[in-house]
């Protein structure tokens, strides 16, 4: 038996060039429609592309190749159609529809085929949540699973797993529904300043280190789950003549992506109410130094996206009004921290900090070391204006692929971010608090700062006349 194609880890697939041109002998130069320079896949028509995804008996497609156009694809044709020609190809190809089947043939293919869609189910399991993807993936793996006995566990395996998997994402998406009905039900309460119906954050956790630390356990749980494809997917146009297409608006397409986008948001509205809240100024000076005190351990910890979230909170205008407040805080700390994550020069102080905990993370010897979470909006950002800022397609009608080698690139750091496991020690009663005490609307983050900090000017005292109209409706 043929053993199967060994794939390197994600942080190991691409290198500075682009991608890890040894994994595997690609094909010879230019052949059946795909252009190469310096054995670097350029550009393809879409049929020789899907062909150069399709093993046989004397080849493998380089593993970041497969990443690359597993990723892309989705922008010319649905997965489920990729997975029909895919399979159409393997089957025609090594005759295994055929009734007397030749042992031989079916050991030398069938690990490949099967290595394939290992690779397609691990890393786009969410692909499968279709189930037209589901039949031709049980069909073929059932073809090669008829020809020999061997490959009957593997097959077997390579379903379980996978629908272990889609399990555990369906269990996570109620929990996230479950999450956001709570936080919901409990705003009802608070539509004017409460003094009394929630504890504030120093009583639930009074040292920053620790809740850094349990932020950290909620971004790295949402970044888990977020698939590679949701990136793209993000730029899939919806076809307004083609009603099958709209199975791309299907909001699961996106759903993890979005509810991690909404935890930031969250987060700095949680900030901003913590702060708002306080009747007296020196509490409320004492949770703004506590917050800074967070986002510093989260900028040592590496976890950019919290530090940023803080941030935002803190620099919201009911925040950033309250001058009495600020003039009690100590903001030396603070100024490092905004300094650190300025957008000026496209954001190049975060870059630098985020190079040099992407480049720890390499080398790290535990999972403390290991963890990067970049700010996220950025990171989606960066993405779209990659893709927006080049044609998918070249004048000859051939897919840019040295585009979406790029995309793959740093999609694929992602994926190795993600799947760092959390090292820190969960606290449920801190977790609970974060994820479900009810936050401040705009107006209500408002009233509360003009409760605590009288209007300055006419724009203000109007603004504070109608809010409490409203709140007393």
């Amino acid at each position: 038996q043929e053993s199967m194609p060994q794939t390197p880890p994600f942080a190991a697939m691409f290198d500075s060039s682009g991608y890890n041109r040894n994994v595997y002998q690609s094909k010879e130069d230019n052949c059946g429609g795909l252009n190469y320079h310096d054995n670097h896949l350029l550009s393809g028509s879409l049929e020789a592309l899907i062909q150069h995804l399709v093993p046989n008996v004397d080849y493998y497609p380089d593993r970041t190749y497969i990443f690359t156009f597993l990723l892309s694809s989705r922008l010319f044709m649905h997965p489920y159609e990729l997975m029909a020609k895919v399979c159409h190809l393997c089957t025609e190809q090594q005759r295994l529809s055929e009734p007397g089947l030749d042992k031989n043939r079916i050991r030398k293919i069938a690990p490949k085929i099967l290595q394939l869609l290992t690779e397609w189910t691990e890393t786009f399991p969410y692909d499968f949540r279709d189930e037209r993807m589901m039949r031709n993936l049980k069909e073929l793996a059932q073809r090669i699973a008829s020809g020999d006995e061997m490959y009957r566990k593997n097959v077997q395996q390579l379903l379980q797993n996978l629908i272990r998997k889609l399990a555990t994402v369906s269990q996570y998406e109620e929990v996230l529904a479950k999450i956001s009905a709570a936080s919901t039900d409990r705003l009802t309460v608070l539509k004017t300043k409460p003094q009394s119906i929630q504890k504030d954050i120093i009583t639930v956790c009074n040292d920053p280190y620790t809740l850094a630390q349990q932020l950290t356990h909620i971004e790295l749980e949402r970044l888990n789950y977020i698939g590679p494809e949701e990136f793209v997917q993000a730029f899939v146009q919806k076809d307004p003549l083609d009603n099958d297409k709209s199975c791309y608006g299907d909001r699961k397409k996106t759903r993890n992506l979005e509810a991690y986008v909404e935890w930031f948001n969250r987060l700095s509205y949680l900030v901003a109410t913590e702060i708002c809240m306080p009747v007296k100024k020196k509490h409320r000076a004492r949770v703004i130094e506590y917050f800074t005190d967070v986002a510093r351990e989260c900028f040592n910890i590496g976890n950019f996206n919290s530090l940023m979230a803080i941030i935002s909170g803190m620099n919201m205008s009911p925040v950033s009004r309250l001058k009495k407040t600020w003039a009690k805080v100590k903001t030396a700390k603070f100024d490092i921290l905004e300094h650190q994550m300025d957008p000026s020069s496209n954001f190049y102080n975060y870059r630098t900090a985020l190079r040099g905990a992407a480049q720890r993370s390499l080398t790290a010897h535990s999972n403390r070391e290991k963890i990067v979470i970049p700010f996220f909006s950025l990171l989606i950002k960066d993405i779209y204006f990659l893709n927006e800022g080049c044609a998918n397609h070249l004048p000859n009608g051939h897919i840019n692929f040295e585009k979406f080698w790029e995309l793959a690139k740093q999609v694929s750091e992602f994926m190795t971010w993600k799947q760092v496991e959390c090292p820190f020690e969960r606290d449920r009663k801190i977790l609970q608090y974060l994820l479900t005490v009810p936050v401040f609307s705009d107006d209500a983050l408002y009233l509360a700062s003009y409760e605590s900090e009288s209007p300055e000017n006419h724009i203000e005292k109007d603004r504070w006349k109608t809010l409490r109209f409203v709140s007393k409706v």
